[in-house]
């Protein structure tokens, strides 16, 4: 059974720092790219960022480029995403996925529960 579960959400202050954690089981990080996915309060979801193992390669909206990181650990088969400088726009529930992840990011199958953020002006 494929399982994302996500953590590290919480409440910061513009300019902090935090540290999204999805832990995938079900499945290897080779086999199927994940990638980070966001929804705020009477928004659209939007798609942050993802990171494909398999190719080497990640993608970012331009709105968090130089702000977040992504990253995985194999070992782990846990996908990270460190997001730095946080505005309060960021403010949204947190989503990891299952993606297609090269130049763009599109959607595939699977997703976690969500992780609350909150950026405090």
């Amino acid at each position: 059974e494929v399982q994302l579960v996500e953590s590290g959400g919480g409440l910061v202050q513009a300019g902090g720092s935090l540290r999204l954690s999805c832990a995938a089981s079900g499945f290897s990080l080779d086999d199927y790219s994940v990638g980070w996915f966001r929804q705020a309060p009477g928004k659209e979801r939007e798609k942050v960022s993802c990171i494909s193992t398999y190719h080497n390669t990640t993608y970012y909206v331009d709105s968090v480029k130089g702000r977040f990181a992504i990253s995985s650990d194999k070992k782990k088969n846990t996908v990270y995403l460190q997001m730095n400088g946080l505005k309060p726009e960021d403010t949204a529930i947190y989503y990891c996925a299952t993606v297609y992840c090269g130049l763009a990011m599109f959607e595939h199958r699977y997703w976690g529960q969500g992780t609350q953020v909150t950026v405090s002006s």
